[in-house]
């Protein structure tokens, strides 16, 4: 793997301490014979903007320096171009807030990732492919429907500055208002549609969000396969003792849970749903999931 890289950098990551914790890295990666090119993002999207125009100008190596967010916009730069060649390289900086993804791979954040980079130590990763109504999306981590992305929504919309304060409102106030209800789906082209309510969807190709929550104990970034948790119209207080289980990957055990790994989702929703896709917010009318095995090169 070539020595060289343009590394993608969002400077207001993890409360602006992105910037801040950037030039020693980036002092250990030039020692280490690593050829590193900066950018800066100016505001949302931007990142998206600049990794296709670099992948367009014959780029093929980057580092996302930022969270979860920066790399999902970069993987949607560089997708659904790099569907059709040779898989592009991703490695990380993990210096936001949220990195979930890296957490498969070492809960040893930035030094794991730098180490990573040095010894060009590089995997396959499979890259999952959203079609909604109005287009399409990328992502490498997970998308959740339900409670766990009603929080995330909540949070975005009213709390987004309140920081951990904000996260615990927006769970309390979402089980207030606890709306278990179906996402019409078929799994793997069943002829059934699955209309059972529930209490939150994900659908995964990396263990862990949220950072240290493991909602997909099973999952494999490698297997050509999205892992398909389900949990089913739990109560409030069923949900509040079982929560420990989602940090530990045990929630799957729970009678109303369903875990499998499958090929593809095809969606019959009547309405755009919100929905938290690798950290970020969206409203999407979803139609179609289904995976790129191999499609990536993680840094890892």
């Amino acid at each position: 793997m070539a020595k060289s890289f343009l590394a993608i950098v969002n400077p207001a990551a993890g409360g602006g301490k992105s910037r801040k914790l950037l030039g020693p890295a980036l002092e250990r990666l030039k020692a280490g014979g690593i050829k590193v090119r900066i950018a800066e993002t100016s505001g949302p999207a931007d990142a998206t903007r600049i990794a296709r125009e670099a992948y367009r100008s014959s780029e093929r190596n980057f580092i996302a320096v930022g969270g979860d967010g920066t790399s999902f916009e970069i993987l949607n730069g560089l997708f659904p171009e790099a569907a059709a060649g040779a898989p592009p390289t991703l490695g990380f900086l993990p210096l936001g807030t949220g990195n979930s993804f890296l957490r498969d791979f070492s809960d040893r954040g930035v030094e794991h990732a730098i180490q990573a980079l040095l010894a060009c130590r590089n995997r396959k990763c499979d890259v999952l492919r959203l079609r909604h109504r109005d287009g399409v999306i990328h992502y490498m981590n997970l998308l959740s429907m339900g409670f766990t992305a009603d929080v995330a929504t909540l949070r975005s919309r009213r709390f987004s500055g309140w920081g951990e304060l904000g996260y615990i409102i927006s769970i309390f106030l979402t089980l207030a208002r606890f709306n278990r209800r179906p996402f019409p789906m078929r799994v793997e082209q069943d002829s059934n549609l699955d209309r059972r309510p529930c209490l939150f969807l994900t659908f995964n190709n990396s263990k862990f969000t949220g950072g240290t929550m493991m909602i997909a104990p099973k999952a494999e970034v490698d297997d050509g396969r999205i892992e398909y948790v389900r949990w089913g119209p739990i109560g409030r207080l069923g949900l509040i003792r079982n929560l420990p289980g989602l940090y530990d990957g045990t929630h799957i055990q729970h009678v109303l849970a369903e875990c499998k790994a499958v090929h593809s989702v095809d969606f019959e929703l009547p309405a755009p749903v919100d929905v938290m896709v690798d950290g970020e917010v969206l409203t999407l009318h979803c139609e179609r999931l289904d995976v790129l095995p191999g499609a990536l090169n993680v840094v890892a």
